[in-house]
C-alpha cells in the first residue's frame, strides 16, 4: 500500500493498534470515531496490503531466563555478502549463511549490512555459556563464516516495536 493511500484515520488506526493490538474493532472505532463496520473495513485493507504483518505477543526475554544479548557482526567468505547466486546455479557463501540463520533460534534478528561486515545478528541467551555453545557449534562452525565481532548489550535504555508513523 503506498504511502498516500494511507490516511490520517488510518494511521491513527495503527497507531493504536500499535500500542494494543488485543483492542476490540468496537474499542478502536471509538477512539477514531468510527462507526464498527468502517473501521473494520480499514484494518481488513492494511491487513491484506501487508501494512499489518500479523498481531503477536512480546515476551519479556529476562523473565524467560534470556539474560544475555548480543549483538555479532558476520563477514563471510570473499564472494558472501548479500549477492545473488552465481550463474551456474550454485548457492553462494551469503545464500548458505541465510539459510542457516533460519535454523539458529538463537538468532532473533538478522541484517544484510553496509560496511566491512556483511551481516548483523541480534543474539538472545541464557547466559555466557549460552552463547559459547550458540557460537562453537553454529556460527564460528559455519564454512562460510571468516570473521565475527560481538557486543554484549549491558543495558536496554530504549526498546520498541511501535514503527514512527505520525
Amino acid at each position: 500500500m503506498a504511502n498516500a493511500e494511507i490516511d490520517a484515520i488510518d494511521r491513527r488506526i495503527l497507531a493504536i493498534l500499535q500500542e494494543n493490538g488485543r483492542l476490540s474493532n468496537q474499542e478502536i472505532a471509538e477512539r477514531v470515531s468510527l462507526s464498527p463496520s468502517p473501521c473494520l473495513r480499514r484494518i481488513r485493507r492494511l491487513e491484506e496490503s501487508g501494512v499489518i504483518r500479523g498481531y503477536v505477543a512480546l515476551l519479556d526475554a529476562q523473565r524467560l531466563g534470556l539474560d544475555l544479548l548480543a549483538y555479532v557482526n558476520v563477514r563471510l567468505e570473499k564472494g558472501g555478502g548479500w549477492a545473488l547466486s552465481p550463474r551456474s546455479g550454485e548457492a553462494t557463501h551469503a545464500d548458505l549463511f541465510r539459510a542457516a540463520v533460519q535454523t539458529w533460534p538463537e538468532v532473533v534478528a538478522c541484517h544484510a549490512m553496509t560496511g566491512e561486515m556483511d551481516y548483523l545478528l541480534r543474539v538472545q541467551v541464557e547466559d555466557m555459556a549460552h552463547f559459547s555453545r550458540f557460537m562453537q557449534d553454529h556460527l564460528l562452525h559455519h564454512p562460510s563464516v571468516i570473521d565475527v565481532k560481538t557486543s554484549f548489550s549491558l543495558e536496554k535504555i530504549k526498546e520498541t516495536t511501535a514503527l514512527p508513523i505520525s
